[in-house]
């Protein structure tokens, strides 16, 4: 793509990327295959390629934004299923978050859109405030029906029926083991923490067990993500630093082989550090902190013997692993015994971060059998607040992902990402899980307790306990 940028525009980094990013594209089209929202609304301007023509025309006449441009690149969900399919390699992901930064600084958004971003910004990224608002949302609920804003009643049914006590494994400390395999570090993250304390808990019985020691870092938070995919980039860039200082004190004094994410859309954002801080004082730190991010399961395919058919597990005598040594054979394990569990592949893993393999893997060494729906590589609506500022978009997405998921017949559905297990969970009554929990479930851990809730109103043929 011909691009006609100045000199003087090309000063500014975030603008020399996007004309970097826009001369790649070839107009091709193969991404429009593969949008969400081209799938659903059939507008080419709600295609990658449409919005990459309303950013380049914004950017190039530097001006600000109208509400069309606005309305259209809101609409984007950052799923990058655009970049997985291009051929030409465009980095969809920088262009759209540096148009969305654009937007935040040049656009006056209406009142009532201004003020539920400002809410989002000051509640989700802070665990306390998130759960307090979880709580009165609850409360809520019986009349959310009166509600006349389709957003705010996204978010008042968003609330689980559960609402999980805190958990101290979240606060800093250090879940030691004998002779470690591996030292990591745990990010905790914000949303989920109020949410869904089992992901967490069970990441650290497993790493444990698989004879990694696991940090809890005092001074990490939220990632940034929620907030940088609004546009606010001073923000995002605020937290994200927090967490950079906090993993490099662990890396300068104890070192770290990596920094664990069980939450991909966090994932992605944290291995993208290196970019977000290129042109600052803590472009070095950044860089050492993106080079060490891995998903989960990359890290318990490291731990585990590669490739092998059995799979011997060295119990950890120290943290909360505490567990007698199990084996995990090629045969179903006692906690699997071959059931039935639908794999949704979160976008934020497959295409953010190209991990396509690793969890469904991991599913079959322990036992269970994988399904895979049809679709898989598009997006379920969740997409970090896309499902309380796009309820509408989101709600067809969602439609579209649970059909496919049920279809499958599945005992379990599993995924790797919080906000993809809030969106599907709302609208199906097969027990929703973390990756992780089933494979800790399988070496020796509890059975995860959203399995046990869900299959007292929904019960689950074949479905055994905990070994």
């Amino acid at each position: 793509m011909q691009t006609t940028f100045t000199k003087q525009q090309l000063q500014d980094p975030g603008t020399a990327r996007a004309n970097q990013i826009l001369r790649a594209c070839v107009h091709c089209g193969f991404c429009t295959a593969t949008c969400p929202t081209y799938q659903v609304l059939g507008d080419e301007l709600d295609s990658p390629r449409g919005r990459i023509y309303l950013i380049k025309d914004m950017l190039e006449n530097e001006r600000v934004p109208d509400a069309k441009t606005v309305k259209h690149i809101d609409r984007c969900l950052s799923c990058l299923a655009c970049m997985t399919t291009c051929p030409s390699g465009v980095h969809y992901m920088h262009l759209v978050d540096h148009a969305r930064a654009y937007i935040n600084a040049h656009y006056r958004r209406p009142v009532d859109d201004r003020l539920l971003r400002w809410v989002l910004a000051r509640i989700l990224p802070y665990p306390g405030r998130f759960r307090l608002a979880l709580l009165g949302a609850k409360i809520a609920r019986p009349f959310a029906g009166l509600v006349p804003d389709p957003r705010l009643r996204a978010m008042i049914q968003m609330a689980p029926k559960v609402i999980p006590p805190v958990s101290r494994n979240d606060d800093p400390q250090t879940f030691a083991v004998t002779a470690p395999a591996m030292r990591v570090a745990l990010m905790t993250g914000c949303a989920q923490r109020a949410l869904n304390t089992d992901i967490n808990d069970a990441t650290i019985r497993l790493l444990n067990r698989l004879g990694a020691e696991v940090v809890v870092p005092d001074g990490q938070g939220c990632c940034g993500a929620l907030t940088h995919h609004m546009g606010k980039e001073a923000e995002a860039h605020a937290t994200a630093a927090r967490n950079i200082r906090a993993w490099t004190a662990q890396m300068d004094a104890g070192g770290l082989d990596a920094i664990v994410i069980n939450t991909s859309g966090c994932g992605t954002t944290v291995k993208d550090y290196g970019h977000m801080f290129r042109n600052t004082d803590l472009a070095a730190d950044a860089a050492r902190v993106s080079a060490i991010a891995r998903d989960v399961s990359e890290v318990i395919l490291d731990l585990l013997p590669a490739r092998s058919p059995h799979i011997d597990l060295n119990v950890a005598k120290g943290g909360i692993a505490g567990t007698e040594a199990k084996r995990l054979p090629s045969e179903p394990a006692a906690a699997g015994s071959g059931l039935r569990v639908a794999y949704h592949a979160a976008c934020s893993l497959q295409h953010g971060q190209q991990i396509k393999s690793a969890p469904k893997e991991l599913l079959k060494r322990a036992g269970f059998t994988v399904l895979e729906p049809a679709d898989s590589h598009l997006c379920c609506g969740s997409a970090g607040t896309y499902n309380l500022m796009q309820p509408e978009i989101s709600g067809q997405l969602k439609a579209r992902k649970v059909a496919t998921l049920k279809a499958l017949s599945p005992q379990i559905i599993a995924a790797g990402n919080i906000g993809c297990m809030m969106q599907i969970g709302t609208a199906t009554g097969v027990p929703i899980v973390h990756t992780v929990e089933l494979l800790d479930w399988a070496t020796g851990g509890p059975q995860p307790p959203a399995l046990t809730r869900q299959i007292a109103d929904n019960p689950v043929p074949n479905l055994r306990g905990a070994p």
